[in-house]
């Protein structure tokens, strides 16, 4: 191998080791934002079912009229 050849592999090894880094990071990213959009379609369920079915009445229906 002469000199060329070295290099090359050097910078070939170096972009590995960057892509490498990049893809991990990458990784984290994704599954973070997994985990983040689970808990909001948890949030957006619970929502839901909250609007579905209200524990506490809502609304002016359950108010009494003003004259009293």
């Amino acid at each position: 191998m002469d000199d060329t050849d070295s290099e090359r592999i050097t910078e070939l090894e170096i972009k590995l080791v960057y892509q490498e880094q990049l893809i991990r990071e990458l990784d984290t990213l994704v599954r973070t934002f997994g985990t983040k959009l689970d808990e909001t379609l948890r949030e957006m369920k619970a929502l839901r079912e909250g609007v579905k079915s209200p524990q506490v009445a809502m609304g002016p229906g359950n108010d009494p009229p003003p004259h009293y």
